[in-house]
């Protein structure tokens, strides 16, 4: 009954060299994040790596796991392919996926904490490339984006963790029309119609083109709305993970605290069995597309029931069901300002969409678009248009335009720059993520590997690798360990005073 509950944000960023648009994207990524890794952790004796062994991305949440044989290579995150790899102090994962450098944030337990670790992360990007470029006399650039606009696209991951006795059914029943209709407030924009982007045109997600299935386990072919990936990080007969992979990249820091808590509280009704209405759509994957094109906000999508409905009146229903479910409780000051926030947002979009201009990105975004195309008389696939697009989401402060908006008070923030540079090296207080990161903080050299759920530590030579596992994310908390870590003389000593 609350938006409070376990969740995080991964983000994979875009990377480019414009002197030399053939550089190898893997090979830039690595050098983005080893260089982080060597200011941060510059004592560091040898590479940490992640602990793979308690990681298991092909169990199907339908109650099979897929075969080895039968997965997208992309799908096998347990294999170690040798590239960068850190775990930072603040408790997150900084590495290397594929051809691009990600931040996995750490553990929190509210929407406002997870808007704040994935701008903690946006920071140590900025930071990685700036060192990067320097190290290498060549301008990497980072992009808070989805797409290259050549076809390909890359994620924005959502993780919440919910009660293993919630019905799958359910999840899949109520999140979809959620999910296809989410992207109103909490879509990044794009110019280009397709996954090409080669129908000239404006979009309110951009992510939405690249879904292709209702469910499946798949991230990066036939992308599926629900993705039915089983992993809890956690004891799988009480959780289970929702690995949600529909969200674009916020710029908005506004807007990365009202989608997570909007889908928190969604959520939270769905595991009370409280959502009784009828909210199913004919074809999800036809409508995700066509709520995304609709940037003018009049399309309306056929419901299984035979309805038609704008995107907005699906959004109202939610909301009105919330109020219900909210009503019926004792709800906590956060779980009533997403409410607030979230019937203001919407009711504003039916009114004047152009008033959430310093809030929603795809509408910044557009805006700005606007008064380049009236001015100059552009069309949307003038090449103008499409580099406002990728400047928007540009990490150089100096450059990009979201960034920008913000220190000049166009674009409505959450943090201080306090706040946020103390995120960037300090973990979450109330989760497993503390320990992780006081961990690294205080045994860099020690630290063999982690994972979210484990940290392995090196004793010596002449001492087996010692593995703390950490299954439960309401433990290691900063009540519970801070006293332990003051206390240890020295790595040996702390796993001593860890045994019962």
């Amino acid at each position: 009954m609350s938006v409070h509950r376990i969740m995080g944000i991964e983000n994979e960023y875009g990377i480019a060299v414009a002197a030399d648009p053939a550089a190898n994207p893997m090979l830039l990524s690595s050098q983005v994040v080893n260089a982080y890794a060597n200011e941060t952790m510059p004592n560091r004796m040898r590479r940490m790596r992640w602990d793979y062994d308690v990681e298991t991305p092909l169990r199907d949440a339908r109650g099979y796991d897929m075969s080895r044989a039968d997965a997208d290579p992309s799908q096998l995150t347990d294999e170690d392919f040798g590239v960068a790899n850190v775990v930072l102090t603040n408790g997150a994962r900084f590495y290397v996926d594929h051809a691009h450098p990600e931040y996995a944030a750490p553990e929190v337990t509210n929407p406002r904490d997870a808007s704040l670790w994935d701008v903690a992360g946006d920071r140590i990007i900025q930071r990685s490339a700036e060192l990067a470029s320097s190290l290498t006399n060549q301008l990497i650039t980072v992009y808070k984006n989805n797409t290259d606009g050549k076809g390909a696209s890359y994620g924005t991951h959502e993780n919440y963790q919910l009660s293993r006795e919630t019905p799958f059914p359910q999840l899949i029943k109520f999140l979809t029309p959620f999910f296809v209709t989410r992207c109103l407030f909490a879509g990044a924009g794009r110019v280009g119609l397709g996954q090409e982007g080669d129908e000239p045109g404006f979009q309110i997600s951009s992510r939405a083109d690249f879904f292709e299935a209702e469910v499946g386990l798949e991230t990066t072919l036939r992308r599926p709305i629900i993705n039915t990936r089983d992993e809890p990080h956690a004891d799988p007969d009480k959780f289970r993970r929702l690995h949600v992979i529909v969200g674009d990249a916020n710029m908005s820091q506004r807007m990365t605290y009202l989608k997570m808590g909007s889908t928190a509280l969604v959520l939270s009704m769905i595991e009370d069995g409280f959502l009784d209405f009828d909210v199913e759509l004919h074809d999800p994957v036809s409508a995700m597309h066509q709520v995304s094109h609709d940037y003018e906000l009049v399309h309306r999508v056929r419901m299984k029931d035979g309805r038609e409905l704008s995107a907005l009146e699906i959004q109202r229903m939610y909301i009105e069901q919330a109020h219900r479910y909210v009503a019926a409780t004792d709800a906590d000051e956060m779980t009533l300002d997403v409410l607030s926030e979230w019937t203001r947002v919407v009711e504003t979009l039916a009114t004047d969409k152009f008033a959430l201009r310093d809030e929603v990105d795809w509408i910044a975004k557009l805006a700005i678009m606007n008064g380049y195309r009236e001015r100059d008389h552009a069309l949307w696939n003038d090449p103008r248009i499409a580099a406002i697009d990728i400047q928007y989401a540009d990490m150089r402060k100096e450059k990009g335009l979201a960034l920008l908006m913000q220190a000049k008070g166009k674009q409505q923030v959450m943090f201080t720059e306090q706040e946020i540079a103390q995120a960037v090296v300090t973990p979450p207080h109330d989760t497993r993520a503390y320990f992780r990161g006081k961990c690294v903080e205080h045994f860099v050299d020690q630290v063999a590997a982690a994972s979210w759920d484990s940290v392995i530590l090196d004793l010596g030579s002449d001492v087996p690798l010692t593995r703390i596992s950490t299954p439960d994310v309401r433990k290691g908390t900063k009540d519970l360990t801070e006293s332990l870590f003051a206390s240890a003389t020295g790595t040996a000593d702390f796993v001593r005073k860890l045994q019962p």
